[in-house]
């Protein structure tokens, strides 16, 4: 999937963020000093990258997309962030970085599934220093994989103008966590794994920037179709959620390998 243009808009303005309590969960379960070095890898549009530039003395954010680092500079310089370094990489860079020289531990929210994790695995515990740490965070269930009516007539919706089942966690899968455990584990690394739930209440407009933040260019509703395509998702959900409360559960699961 190709995340520019107007997918990395939507991704910037709508993708769910991290409550304090969420990014307080992943700080301890890291257990590093304030000093320590840290790589957000695909960091998408800054939103976890941008929290843990105040708890860190030295964080980078990489991304393989300009146009996600370019939303996530713009909001660093809008929330008053200096402190954070932007690398133009992939995970595949890793391994011949200088500067990575010295990191300490690399997070990697909602996108391990686009990655090789077994050969990530490997470099990281080459490459890290001797208090390293990687961790591993989902951050919720896909708003169309939810137990919830709203979230079922919404997949419905989805499956019908796709015209294909929708059932990938994206990685963030109980299942799928287990086998990056795993992977750790072949690397070298000791895993724990810590969870925390929050509530969130989404309006319309916020559903529908999601869907397009997580559509590839070619799945997204042409222009002359937007508006059909809205007006129909709006009449699946509100049939299924009258009252228009759109409340979702979401668990963030963070599992940390450390070396």
């Amino acid at each position: 999937m190709t995340f520019s243009g107007e997918v990395a808009e939507n991704y910037a303005r709508y993708r769910r963020g991290f409550p304090s309590s969420a990014v307080d969960l992943l700080v301890r379960a890291l257990d590093l000093p304030r000093e320590a070095y840290v790589l957000d890898l695909c960091c998408g549009t800054g939103q976890l990258t941008l929290p843990l530039a105040g708890r860190f003395g030295r964080v980078l954010g990489a991304d393989p997309e300009p146009d996600m680092l370019r939303l996530a500079r713009t909001a660093a310089r809008a929330a008053g962030v200096t402190s954070i370094g932007w690398l133009l990489a992939a995970e595949s860079d890793l391994g011949t970085l200088p500067v990575l020289d010295g990191l300490d531990a690399v997070t990697i929210s909602n996108a391990i599934h686009l990655m090789d994790a077994p050969a990530l695995f490997a470099t990281l515990a080459g490459r890290l220093s001797t208090r390293g740490r990687v961790a591993v965070v989902a951050n919720g269930t896909p708003l169309w994989l939810q137990d919830s009516a709203w979230s079922r007539a919404l997949r419905d919706h989805l499956e019908r103008w796709l015209g294909r089942p929708l059932r990938s966690w994206c990685g963030l899968d109980p299942a799928s966590r287990e086998g990056f455990r795993r992977q750790l584990h072949a690397a070298g690394f000791r895993t724990a794994e810590v969870h925390l739930d929050y509530t969130e209440r989404l309006s319309f407009e916020h559903i529908v920037g999601n869907l397009y933040s997580a559509m590839s260019p070619e799945q997204l509703p042409v222009l002359a179709d937007r508006a059909h395509f809205e007006r129909r998702l709006r009449a699946a959900l509100y049939t299924a959620a009258a009252d228009g409360r759109f409340v979702e559960e979401v668990r963030v699961s963070v599992l940390v390998g450390c070396r």
